[in-house]
């Protein structure tokens, strides 16, 4: 399918950000956006990048009543001699495809979307901001339109990609956050869509989530649904600890989502020759680490803040020092050597780059 390009112009055309400093996260976006259509019988259709605008969907459309909703987030990056690079786009949409099927929606054409999502960033190319630690947040969605009150997979979608300039996710930037171990409240369970990247696993943590800002603290950390004992994840980030000498994440078993970031430290973490353990982990067996000094590190992974280290555990009320509530010298080498990459300072050995333009 050729995809149609229709350019904003004139009055249509935003302010593009004077201070890079100021970014923030999330509130700007670009000129241009990348939809298509979606059919059932007819299959995907109409690919397009149109001036950013509103949607006009039916006020009975099944994606807002019903949930069937999935995105996705990535970035690309300004980077050596001014390129504009990717960073393992491929596994984003992959994982969107796996987040489709698991809620009986259509997959999209991978070469298709990488095609529309290069195209758009081209277009709004000037809107790549230069300044360190910023970058273009890029967000695939695609959403149920069939206008229909009934609970069944929807015969319709709308598939697209709006992009924006960012900086730092975190107020605290690289500085360590504090986080709340939630005991009381569930995010997800296995059998259901924690894996995906859907919308209704971030509804379910934002009351959590409230409550722990109003106690100071940056994010909650989610315990395991069936027994409220093994650490997950936390609301938008992949969690790692440091103890000993073991690097520990959760497994993959179903209720928290497979980071691309996540994989990326577990693999640059092995080839370093660290021992990398994907396990269930008791929030016990983190409790007495930190009491006994052989916590030495915990960190968040994601592509919003790519690694974000933890400062401080809170659990039932007691708070536990980690690193001496500094970022430690494992998360600084794990985000100094995955933002090289992403800025193409680094050879990329594991084909995980994609130099797209200038």
């Amino acid at each position: 399918m050729e995809i149609s390009i229709t350019k904003a112009q004139g009055h249509s055309l935003k302010p593009k950000p004077a201070d890079e400093s100021k970014l923030g996260f999330g509130d700007i976006m670009t000129d241009h956006m990348f939809l298509m259509d979606y059919e059932t019988g007819k299959g995907w259709f109409s690919p397009r990048i149109v001036p950013y605008g509103n949607l006009s969907i039916s006020p009975a459309a099944m994606g807002i009543h019903y949930g069937q909703e999935i995105f996705e987030g990535l970035k690309a990056y300004r980077g050596k001699n001014g390129g504009i690079y990717l960073f393992r786009a491929r596994e984003n949409f992959v994982r969107l495809n796996n987040s489709a099927q698991r809620l009986c929606m259509p997959q999209v054409d991978m070469g298709l979307v990488m095609d529309g999502l290069k195209k758009l960033i081209l277009l709004d190319r000037d809107w790549v901001p230069k300044s360190k630690g910023t970058s273009l947040y890029i967000r695939p969605t695609m959403i149920a339109t069939e206008p229909h009150l009934g609970v069944r997979p929807s015969n319709a979608y709308i598939f697209f990609i709006i992009i924006g300039p960012v900086g730092a996710y975190y107020k605290e930037g690289l500085n360590p956050v504090k986080i709340y171990v939630e005991s009381r409240y569930v995010r997800a369970a296995v059998g259901g869509t924690g894996e995906a990247k859907t919308a209704a696993n971030y509804a379910a943590s934002l009351l959590a989530a409230e409550e722990a800002k109003k106690k100071g603290f940056t994010q909650v950390l989610w315990l395991d649904a069936a027994n409220h004992r093994y650490v997950e994840e936390v609301g938008t980030m992949n969690m790692f600890f440091f103890i000993k000498d073991e690097l520990i994440t959760a497994p993959l078993n179903g209720s928290i989502l497979p980071g691309v970031t996540r994989d990326s430290v577990m693999k640059i973490a092995a080839d370093w020759g660290l021992k990398v353990s994907e396990r269930s982990l008791p929030i016990d067996e983190v409790i007495d680490a930190a009491k006994s000094g052989t916590l030495k590190e915990a960190f968040g992974t994601g592509t919003a803040a790519v690694i974000s280290p933890v400062g401080q555990i809170t659990f039932k009320e007691k708070d536990y020092i980690v690193a001496g509530g500094k970022m430690g010298e494992l998360s600084q080498r794990l985000y100094d050597e995955i933002t090289s990459i992403q800025y193409g300072l680094t050879p990329d050995t594991r084909g995980w780059v994609e130099r797209i333009g200038e």
